[in-house]
């Protein structure tokens, strides 16, 4: 037996899902019901009497707003023996639809996994189910099944913030710390891969959850994420505060990160000054320590008050050595031609650039970092730093944006990254 006008199934589920907006907490855009699901009768299906009787007493009792009843006809067409591939195909289609419209959540759930299996149902479809799938039970509060059924989402059609995020909230809101971690780098990969600018609602529960987990590094990376994407001043302040509190950071770190919050205006301390240009003696590099304490008495936090002639005799004194280092510069070139280490290359370059001579520096420094440096991270961040000194930001941006790896030196390397992109803009 032949019903035409049952042959076209697909508005029944169409019509139960037209309360899902209302079941879901998750508003889900792009899920048009009036495509929801495409045809997928062919030529030869048909219902037979018992099968289509019943059904069409289910679309009426839809009709009317009676989905307990319109899930009663659906049951006895079930019953039904001998139903063919097809009628069962119809019968899960309108399950879905009363047990939806019905708020039965384990039912539709149920409905929906078995249209999403049939090899009838088309790739495009079967997304939009478990696009639907997932809203419907992260409303019901079944955080498994929605996180199950966003994964198999994101797996099948890629990133999608939607379903990222409902992903993450899944996880988010049983306490789920490691799942939200797990989840959150899957997410970050798929954004990277797709080209795609991660969401900042996503990076900020992968932060909640570091900080739960007690994970500075990852909470950390977290937030150069946010300040990269999403540049705002609270996360700005939030990593300042938390490198400037990791005493896990080596002399040279904290040097640089001392000059990461002079550029942004956090270090005013005179004190902080002489120690920033301490460090830089330390690492041979007097003519920078002297570069900075010259920015120090510019902006006046240096030369003033009490301590005025103390920091007049220490600049003198780094004069001094920036001038001996001057003076011993070329054959310290000479000796880091010829040297296996990589370090000598690296501070004999970058005094080629504080002096001046910017083009020979970075050549020497490119070729210390071909001698394999023991921290290659911090050693190409020293020479993204010597860009940034010598004039050359847009080299210096490129490759700071490019050290995009975990660990304290890409981190650094992304901030002054983004640090010099937001003033090349003005």
């Amino acid at each position: 037996m032949s019903l035409p006008h049952l042959k076209h199934p697909h508005g029944w589920l169409v019509a139960g899902m037209l309360g899902l907006s209302a079941i879901a907490c998750t508003p889900i855009s792009g899920l048009s019901p009036a495509r929801l699901l495409a045809s997928t009768a062919q030529a030869d299906d048909q219902l037979g009497q018992d099968v289509g009787r019943q059904l069409q007493q289910a679309q009426a009792a839809l009709a009317s707003h009676h989905a307990a009843k319109a899930l009663d006809f659906v049951n006895a067409a079930d019953a039904v023996a001998g139903k063919s591939d097809y009628e069962s195909y119809v019968i899960a289609q309108m399950r879905a639809a009363a047990a939806s419209q019905a708020g039965n959540v384990p039912v539709a759930l149920k409905a929906y996994e078995t249209l999403i299996r049939n090899s009838r149902t088309t790739p495009a479809t079967r997304q939009q189910l478990l696009m639907a799938q997932a809203s419907l039970a992260y409303g019901a509060r079944d955080y498994d099944a929605a996180a199950q059924a966003a994964r198999r989402y994101l797996q099948e059609a890629g990133p999608s913030q939607q379903m990222q995020t409902l992903l993450l909230q899944c996880h988010y809101l049983q306490k789920d710390w490691k799942g939200v971690v797990e989840a959150g780098h899957a997410i970050l990969a798929a954004d990277q891969k797709a080209g795609q600018i991660p969401a900042e609602n996503q990076l900020q529960m992968l932060a909640t959850a570091y900080d739960q987990l007690h994970d500075s590094s990852g909470k950390t990376g977290t937030y150069v994420k946010l300040v990269k994407y999403h540049a705002r001043p609270q996360y700005w302040q939030m990593l300042i505060h938390d490198l400037t509190a990791d005493r896990s950071l080596t002399p040279r770190m904290v040097f640089n990160l001392q000059r990461l919050r002079l550029n942004t205006g956090l270090l005013t301390s005179p004190a902080e000054f002489q120690d920033m240009a301490e460090r830089a003696v330390q690492m041979g590099l007097p003519q920078l320590a002297l570069n900075l304490l010259d920015e120090g008495y510019a902006r006046h936090l240096l030369g003033t008050g009490t301590e005025a002639a103390a920091q007049a005799r220490f600049r003198a004194f780094v004069a001094q050595r920036a001038t001996e280092t001057r003076t011993a510069l070329p054959a310290a070139v000479e000796q880091a031609k010829s040297s296996s280490e990589a370090g000598p290359s690296l501070t004999a370059g970058y005094n080629l650039v504080l002096n001046g001579q910017v083009d020979q520096g970075i050549a020497l420094m490119q070729q210390g970092l071909t001698k394999h440096p023991h921290q290659p991270d911090l050693a190409r961040l020293t020479l993204g730093m010597a860009l940034m000194d010598g004039g050359h930001s847009a080299e210096a941006i490129k490759l700071l944006s490019s050290m995009d790896g975990d660990g304290t030196a890409n981190n650094l390397a992304q901030l002054w990254a983004v640090q010099l992109s937001s003033h090349s803009t003005r």
